[in-house]
């Protein structure tokens, strides 16, 4: 595991100085060639995960919630490990609409192209209606959910599979050894991917940086950099003060032993393909036991999203500072619960967020033309908002332990 934690690291520090270098030097003979290859390699390291992550997703819940069993401490564990999701997300939120209010990037700004604000408004979804839709989706069918890559429905049934092992006696044990044994199966599998793993982040790294044009993102540095500058404080400053002040882990600990899993969520902004290596690091550099890492680290790919909030959040009140709208008070309030909603069912892949950022949108009557203006920047910001994001699954895992005793 060590080798593999320093490879990713050096692997990631090469990519970026590569991928800068072919970005100022792009007549070298091989370049057209070797980014093709590069692109095969990060694209192979990508569906390699994706191809475990349903069932990995699955039987990890399964056995985790199955091992908690009926007893105080089981229910502490679903207890603490839902406040702290959403206790986490709420003060990502608030820091974003704080200092969203305080900068005001693009107040003075004109986007004629877009319709008008009335518009707009006519056609919005009530948060009735959207609370309602959201629900329901959670109980659909969760093998016809997956195609549409929505896998809130498959969390939902794993839970309700793993809690039915729970009291059933000498009935179930039989089943509940079955779902172990192919979770470790499935675990086995995510050690020969992560051999990979150097390979596939450095390819992906180089890519990303090769790609990226400095000219798209010149009229919105101002929001780019308040963007970043807000996950900065949320991932450095409030997350790891919240570890330090329930589990008294240093700063500097969790950033050491959890870099394979940051590295990699930053290299793939992908929650969900981090999960794997998310699960190694909790269990192998943190000794988490396996049944409250196998319960939390899953969940929280799935519905704890505190960069995707935080970002949903700045993102609207951006648009609104470009369309010339004064979010009021209670429309702000409106803008907090539904960016911890459409946060909570994005799915953890690349540009996720950009999904329910449309929703987010409509509901508070912004024109969905802004998705043009959001698109080009969203890459580099999807690598932030991912990492935020898996550090709080991480964090949760040992927070939760922590004040369970287990």
């Amino acid at each position: 595991m060590k080798n593999i934690n320093r490879n990713i690291l050096l692997a990631a520090l090469l990519g970026i100085l590569f991928g800068l270098f072919l970005k100022f030097y792009p007549e070298w003979s091989f370049y057209n060639n070797f980014l093709g290859f590069n692109e095969l390699a990060g694209q192979l390291f990508i569906k390699s995960l994706k191809m475990i992550l349903v069932p990995l997703v699955f039987f990890s819940i399964v056995v985790g919630v199955s091992n908690l069993g009926n007893n105080k401490k089981s229910s502490k564990v679903w207890k603490y490990t839902l406040i702290y999701f959403f206790s986490t997300m709420a003060l990502a939120i608030i820091t974003a609409l704080v200092i969203m209010n305080a900068v005001k990037p693009g107040v003075g700004l004109t986007i004629d192209a877009w319709p008008t604000t009335h518009d707009v408004i006519s056609n919005t979804l009530s948060i009735k209606d959207f609370l309602k839709q959201f629900i329901l989706s959670l109980f659909a069918n969760p093998f016809h959910s997956l195609s549409s890559g929505n896998i809130l429905p498959l969390i939902i049934f794993s839970i309700l599979i793993g809690a039915s092992f729970n009291g059933g006696g000498e009935k179930t044990m039989a089943g509940k050894k079955v779902f172990e044994s192919l979770y470790e199966v499935m675990m086995k599998i995510v050690n020969w991917i992560m051999v990979f793993a150097p390979i596939g982040i450095f390819a992906l790294l180089v890519t990303m940086v090769e790609s990226q044009s400095a000219e798209l993102f010149s009229q919105l540095s101002i929001f780019i950099i308040t963007v970043i500058g807000i996950m900065f404080i949320h991932g450095l400053l409030v997350i790891p003060t919240l570890l330090f002040i329930f589990t008294k882990i240093t700063p500097w600990n969790l950033w050491s032993n959890g870099r394979p899993a940051f590295i990699s969520a930053f290299a793939t902004s992908s929650s969900a393909a981090t999960l794997p290596l998310t699960l190694s690091v909790a269990r192998y550099n943190f000794k988490v036991p396996r049944n409250v890492a196998n319960f939390v680290l899953p969940l929280g790919a799935t519905i704890n999203m505190d960069g995707t909030a935080l970002y949903e959040a700045a993102a609207a009140l951006f648009i609104a500072n470009l369309v010339g709208i004064d979010l009021s008070l209670s429309q702000q309030i409106i803008l907090f619960f539904i960016a911890m909603v459409a946060s909570i069912g994005a799915p953890g892949i690349p540009s996720a967020g950009m999904v329910t950022m449309a929703m987010v949108l409509q509901v508070l009557g912004l024109p969905l033309e802004a998705l043009a203006l959001l698109l080009p920047m969203d890459r580099l910001l999807d690598t932030f908002r991912t990492t935020i994001n898996v550090e709080g699954d991480l964090v949760g895992s040992l927070i939760v332990q922590k004040v369970t005793k287990l």
